[in-house]
């Protein structure tokens, strides 16, 4: 599982005169933010030196707050980047979306990848493009099962295991596709006529144009 810090960098700096000493510094000044699991959080400052946040108690190993029992900067910060989509709540994790590598936001219990973020997820009815052929398809069915899992019957084979599908990993979800491209609506009836080809869900991409 990869996650991935935040820039360490200062935020925009909104009007400063209602922020009191700490919330100005926490943004104004550079840090970076990794998110750890179980509401832990990992600030790196400006100075280099690394604090583990706590954010659901409220507590922060730096000295401001462990000698001051203040709320610190980095605390303040975390809770910023939380407001402002960069860093996950407590609860969630950050992982890289498979496609595109952009920050995704999952729960905990559900962090398993490849994951996707909203412009390559795929549903019934999104049209794909094929990884080794460029052909392309209409998705019928995104599936819970593993391709090590799913036989193809003609070939006697698992999906994992057919010949074109080597490169990819054995434990992603399968998808079930159509050619040619055809109009199958979200949930709708896949007409007999054409057969439903299953691929590992990391071989095909969201065509382009498409969302």
């Amino acid at each position: 599982m990869k996650t991935k810090a935040s820039p360490k960098a200062p935020l925009p700096v909104p009007p400063t005169d209602h922020l009191e000493e700490r919330s100005l510094r926490a943004h104004t000044e550079p840090m970076s933010v990794l998110p750890l699991g179980d509401g832990l959080y990992e600030v790196e400052s400006g100075s280099d030196h690394t604090y583990l946040v706590d954010l659901e108690a409220g507590r922060c190993t730096c000295p401001d707050h462990v000698f001051r029992g203040v709320r610190c900067k980095h605390v303040r910060r975390i809770a910023i980047e939380i407001t402002e989509g960069r860093t996950p709540p407590p609860g969630e994790v950050s992982l890289e979306c498979h496609d595109c590598e952009g920050a995704v936001f999952v729960d905990e219990e559900d962090a398993v990848q490849p994951v996707y973020c909203d412009e390559h997820e795929i549903w019934p009815g999104d049209p794909v493009r094929d990884r080794e052929t460029g052909d392309r398809l209409t998705v019928v069915d995104v599936s819970p099962y593993r391709a090590d899992a799913v036989s193809i019957s003609e070939a006697d084979t698992s999906v994992a295991d057919y010949p074109t599908n080597e490169a990819y990993d054995p434990d992603v979800p399968v998808v079930g596709a159509v050619y040619p491209h055809a109009n199958v609506k979200q949930n709708g009836v896949v007409p007999s006529s054409l057969k439903v080809y299953v691929f590992p869900r990391t071989r095909l991409t969201k065509a382009e144009g498409q969302s």
